[in-house]
């Protein structure tokens, strides 16, 4: 793939990860938020779930390979994208994106807590500057009536545990069957705490329709497909050294849609936990960085 190519569509599947928290927070204008959440994904996990028939990918044929599938769903889907829709109705959508993608930082404490996992000077040193940025985005204080400061970081917190359950089961399952069904898992229990724990709002109309399918459709399947894709062609180091490119998108589109103020404190501290999350994702070079 040419250099050219690789940039653009990084920019794409970034781009749209990061579109996802300022549309998101234009939809719970129509939607109660984990009954949007909850749609979104039960249709993009269903939109697949029909690719991967389809094309007869390799399905998992134990009942235990489908409970992994599940818990994946609860953390990846469930936790994490619930989270961000309930934490928009207190915080900005800037503020969201850069507390949910500090999750490489938190990969890196909870595998060296929990699998033994040895890192580099280098990626410690990524993980404090990170956490300073998260520090300062909030405003060098913790403000408990911020509710949505803390699903921010739980929403963090849960991707981290998807990712080393991922880690862990991931080499498993065929990764389109595993991404389509850990989708359509989480987003049927996401529709299920929706009726359970909130009044479910739907006002229809060509804007929140619009809204619904841009979000299961190109910030799920088409962010999805086209970064796999990129796992799959280039180096998966390089390529995810990218994922920071996501919170910077989160602010540019909340500014952009939403009119969002940027804070001094949200642009030095997420210009740090960019900084950081490179540094723990920075390819292993020169004989300083020792493991």
């Amino acid at each position: 793939m040419n250099k050219a190519m690789f940039i653009l569509l990084v920019v794409i599947t970034t781009g749209l990860m990061g579109s996802s928290f300022a549309i998101g927070k234009i939809g719970l204008k129509y939607f109660s938020p984990l009954f949007l959440v909850g749609l979104r994904f039960t249709i993009a996990g269903l939109l697949m779930a029909a690719i991967v028939i389809l094309f007869k990918r390799t399905h998992p044929k134990k009942p235990k390979e489908w409970l992994k599938i599940i818990v994946v769903g609860i953390f990846q889907t469930t936790g994490v994208m619930g989270a961000i829709f309930l934490s928009l109705r207190t915080i900005t959508a800037g503020e969201s994106s850069i507390l949910t993608f500090t999750n490489p930082l938190l990969v890196v404490i909870f595998s060296t807590l929990f699998l033994g996992t040895d890192y580099r000077i280098v990626q410690w040193m990524g993980v404090i500057v990170g956490f300073l940025g998260v520090f300062i985005t909030l405003g060098a204080k913790l403000d408990v009536q911020q509710f949505g400061t803390f699903l921010g970081l739980f929403s963090s917190v849960s991707w981290a545990i998807a990712t080393l359950l991922l880690k862990k089961w991931g080499s498993n399952f065929d990764t389109w069957v595993l991404t389509a069904y850990q989708m359509l898992f989480g987003g049927i229990l996401l529709l299920l705490t929706s009726l359970v724990f909130e009044q479910v709002k739907m006002s229809l109309n060509t804007l929140s329709i619009v809204i619904l399918f841009w979000l299961a459709i190109m910030a799920s399947i088409v962010q999805f497909a086209i970064w796999f894709f990129l796992l799959q062609k280039e180096d998966p180091g390089k390529v995810s050294s990218f994922l920071f490119l996501a919170p910077f998108f989160g602010v540019i589109f909340g500014w952009f849609l939403l009119n969002e103020t940027l804070h001094i404190s949200t642009l030095l501290g997420g210009s740090l936990i960019l900084l950081g999350i490179y540094l723990v994702n920075k390819p292993k070079q020169g004989i300083l960085e020792t493991d």
